[in-house]
C-alpha cells in the first residue's frame, strides 16, 4: 500500500491487538494507526472528498506515500457477538446488521467507486470488508433459489466482472458496472471461539493500469 507496506503485514499486526472492532470507524482509525507504525512515511487522511460528475463523494482513507497513493474503502459487517478480547482487554457487544444482500451491494459499489477514484498515475485502490457473518464468504448451496443479489455474491472463489444486475435487472438503480476483473479470496483474521467469533476479511485491489489494459484490449 502506497508503495511501502503490504496489506498482509498490516492485518497481521492489527489482529494481534485488535481482533475485534466496535464499529467501522474504529476499524478505520486502528488500520490507519498500524499503517503509520509500519511505514511512518505514509500519511493517512480520513474522509477525503472526491469531486466529480456534479457531486461530492467521500473516500474512507487516503494513504499518501513518497511516490504512490492508495485509496481505501472499508466495510465492517457483523452478526451479534459479545466477548472480552484485545490488548488491552475490552468488552465487545456487536450488533447484527442482518441485511447481507445490502452488504454485498455496498461492497461491490466500493469497488466501482475506487475504479473512478483511481484514474491518476501512482494511485491504486483497496476495497476491504471485515466480517464475522459466515454467509458472506460461504458459497450458496446448489439447491438454493436465485436471490435478488445473486450477481453480487462475494463468497470464496467467486469472480466479479462486467455489469452486475440486481434482481435480474428489474431494479436498475442498483445495477453496477465494473471495468476490471476481481477474483475473490477470503482470509482468516481472528477466532475467539463460540458462535459468531470467527472473523475473515476480503480484500480487492483496484489497479488502474490493469483496468486501462483491459480497456485497450476491448478496443
Amino acid at each position: 500500500m502506497a508503495g511501502r507496506v503490504s496489506l498482509d503485514d498490516v492485518m497481521a499486526k492489527l489482529c494481534r491487538h485488535r481482533p475485534v472492532f466496535h464499529s467501522e470507524a474504529d476499524l478505520q482509525h486502528s488500520f490507519a494507526r498500524v499503517l503509520w507504525e509500519l511505514a511512518p512515511d505514509v500519511h493517512s487522511r480520513l474522509e477525503v472528498p472526491q469531486r466529480g460528475l456534479g457531486k461530492t463523494e467521500y473516500l474512507d482513507l487516503q494513504c499518501l506515500g513518497p511516490g504512490d497513493r492508495t485509496a481505501i474503502e472499508f466495510k465492517y459487517f457483523t452478526r451479534a457477538w459479545t466477548g472480552k478480547v484485545g490488548v488491552p482487554v475490552e468488552d465487545y457487544a456487536l450488533k447484527a446488521h442482518g441485511a447481507t444482500d445490502l452488504a454485498r451491494l455496498h461492497f461491490v459499489r466500493d469497488i466501482a467507486r475506487l475504479e473512478r477514484f483511481c484514474r491518476q498515475p501512482g494511485q491504486n485502490g483497496l476495497a476491504l470488508i471485515l466480517t464475522n457473518e459466515a454467509s458472506l464468504w460461504t458459497p450458496p448451496g446448489p439447491s438454493r433459489r436465485r436471490t435478488r443479489d445473486h450477481a453480487f455474491r462475494i463468497h470464496q472463489g467467486r469472480e466479479l466482472a462486467g455489469t452486475l444486475l440486481w434482481a435480474e435487472g428489474t431494479y436498475e438503480p442498483n445495477t453496477c458496472s465494473l471495468q476490471g476483473t476481481y477474483p475473490l479470496e477470503w482470509e482468516m483474521y481472528s477466532e475467539q471461539g463460540g458462535a459468531g467469533s470467527e472473523f475473515r476479511y476480503l480484500a480487492v485491489f483496484v489497479d488502474p493500469s490493469a483496468t486501462a489494459a483491459d480497456d485497450d484490449t476491448d478496443a
